[in-house]
C-alpha cells in the first residue's frame, strides 16, 4: 500500500526541495546568460574590426534585434516541442546575439557608469525576485496590468523613435524602470508556481524558460536604469 500524502510534513518538503531545486536552475542558468553576453560584448567593444563593421554596416543591429525576437519566440513558443538540450542552446544563443546588440553601451558610456548602473540593477532585481519568491500575495491580476503596460511601453518606444523627444524618452525610461521591477517579481512567482506542479522530466526545460524570462528582466531593466545612471563618454 502507498502511505505517501502530499499533505503530510514529508509531501511538502519533498515539494519545496524540488522547487527549490528548479529556482536554483533557473538562476545558475540565467547567471550563466547574462556572463556569455557580459563577455560577447567585452570582446566586441575591444575587437576594432567588430567596430569598424558595425560602423559600416549599422543596419545590422536591426538584424540582430530581429534574431533576438525570432529566438525569444523560439524558445517561449516551441519549448514544449523541444529538449531541454535544445532550449538550452538556444538560450545560450541568445546570449551571445545579445551581447553583440550590446556591445555599443560601452562606446557609448563611461565604464564607471555601466558597472555602478549594473550593481544597482541587480540590488533591485535581487530584491524584487525574492520578494516575489517569498510573498503569499497572488500577483497573477498585477502581473496582466504590466504585461498591458509593457505593450503600451513598446509602442511609445516605436513613436519616439520617429518623434525624437527627450521629455517623451525620460518618461518612457522610468515608466520601464517599474514595469521590469513589477515584472521581475511576477515573472519569479510565475516560475515558482509552474516548478511546484511541473513534471520532473520537464524541470531542464522550465529551467531556460524561467532563466529566460528573469534574463529579459533583468536586461532591460538595466538598460532602462542605465538612462538615468549611465554617464556618457563625450
Amino acid at each position: 500500500m502507498n502511505n505517501y500524502n502530499p499533505y503530510d510534513n514529508n509531501g511538502v518538503q519533498a515539494l519545496d526541495n524540488r522547487v527549490s531545486a528548479i529556482m536554483r536552475r533557473v538562476y545558475i542558468k540565467m547567471f550563466l546568460g547574462m556572463l556569455v553576453t557580459a563577455l560577447v560584448s567585452w570582446w566586441c567593444y575591444v575587437t576594432p574590426a567588430v567596430i569598424q563593421f558595425f560602423a559600416a554596416h549599422s543596419g545590422m543591429i536591426w538584424g540582430l534585434f530581429i534574431a533576438e525576437l525570432v529566438l525569444v519566440f523560439a524558445i517561449s513558443g516551441g519549448i514544449n516541442r523541444m529538449s531541454s538540450g535544445t532550449a538550452t542552446l538556444l538560450f545560450y544563443l541568445f546570449s551571445v546575439v545579445n551581447g553583440v546588440a550590446l556591445f555599443p553601451i560601452f562606446l557609448a558610456y563611461t565604464h564607471v557608469s555601466i558597472a555602478k548602473t549594473f550593481f544597482i540593477t541587480a540590488g533591485t532585481f535581487g530584491a524584487m525576485s525574492i520578494f516575489g519568491y517569498v510573498t503569499k500575495q497572488d500577483l497573477t491580476r498585477w502581473g496582466s496590468m504590466l504585461f498591458m503596460a509593457l505593450i503600451g511601453l513598446i509602442i511609445c518606444s516605436v513613436i519616439n523613435i520617429f518623434t525624437k523627444s527627450s521629455t517623451f524618452d525620460w518618461i518612457i525610461s522610468a515608466a520601464g524602470v517599474l514595469i521590469f521591477i513589477g515584472l521581475t517579481a511576477w515573472d519569479t512567482q510565475k516560475i515558482k508556481q509552474m516548478a511546484a506542479v511541473a513534471p520532473l522530466e520537464s524541470a531542464g526545460k522550465l529551467a531556460t524558460l524561467g532563466a529566460l524570462s528573469l534574463y529579459l528582466d533583468f536586461i532591460n531593466l538595466f538598460l532602462y536604469l542605465l538612462r538615468f545612471f549611465g554617464n556618457s563618454r563625450d
